[in-house]
């Protein structure tokens, strides 16, 4: 699984990374996080998938991608789930021939001056190299910046329900900014996803550790958002707490 990207690096040529970006309503926030990214990794290709944004950010992206080849947009109907958008940014890169995926939210929580170390962390050698990388705030050195408790105690809550229904070992599941190998999310029927919102998360981490897929975490600082409104509701939430179980049944009975 790792070993396409691997042997790219070994003979001097740089792996084809694809950032990835879900947008809604994100105006505020997308022309500072282009910036942001490209100034952090030059080299990657970066795709917005905008759920028909009423204040702009297609549009905005459309004008951007006109002067900049790296920048593309993917318009979408309308609000389909975040879980959803991800997929379809899987999706393009595996069709594209991109080795490496990175996947991170639009209203700067997760920083882009991440983005080294998590490419770092996909680009070792032999049998240390992994096929995801998650910027984990549970690591030691990571952490989180701008949350009341309840926020707090809810993703300690959903991260060990995970952890222990779907015998997941990272600290940090339902975080969003990741690097995957693409060679391994080409071996998965990505339709058969069920969650097309925020259980994408660990619904995906689910199926590629049945694929034998390894796993490895960076520190990051999250930062709660300070421009835009954020999108998820109680609803959603309920919705990824029963997705997460009907896994942790086939998990622990094989059915």
């Amino acid at each position: 699984m790792a070993e396409d990207a691997t042997l790219s690096a070994r003979h001097g040529i740089a792996p084809r990374l694809l950032v990835t970006v879900a947008t809604y309503n994100e105006i505020e926030n997308l022309p500072r996080l282009v910036a942001a990214v490209f100034a952090y990794a030059p080299q990657a290709d970066l795709l917005v998938i905008d759920d028909n944004s009423p204040d702009g950010t297609g549009e905005w992206c459309d004008r951007r991608a006109a002067e900049d080849p790296r920048l593309r947009c993917l318009h979408r109907s309308g609000k389909l789930g975040l879980g959803s958008a991800i997929g379809a940014g899987m999706q393009y890169a595996i069709r594209h021939g991109y080795d490496y995926v990175l996947n991170l939210d639009a209203d700067f929580s997760h920083d882009p001056q991440y983005i080294p170390a998590l490419l770092a962390g996909m680009d070792r050698d032999g049998q240390s190299a992994v096929d995801v990388m998650i910027g984990s705030r549970y690591v030691p050195g990571g952490g989180i910046q701008g949350w009341p408790l309840h926020r707090h105690l809810m993703s300690r809550g959903v991260n060990c329900y995970a952890r222990w229904l779907l015998s997941l070992t990272p600290k940090d599941c339902s975080g969003g900014f990741r690097c995957y190998r693409t060679s391994l999310l080409a071996q998965l029927d990505l339709s058969t996803i069920r969650s097309s919102g925020y259980s994408f998360q660990e619904e995906i981490l689910w199926h590629l550790k049945r694929l034998g897929g390894r796993f490895d975490e960076a520190p990051i600082v999250f930062v709660d958002r300070q421009q835009g409104t954020s999108k998820i509701d109680w609803r959603e939430a309920l919705a990824a707490l029963r997705i997460i179980f009907g896994l942790g049944l086939r998990n622990w009975t094989g059915h």
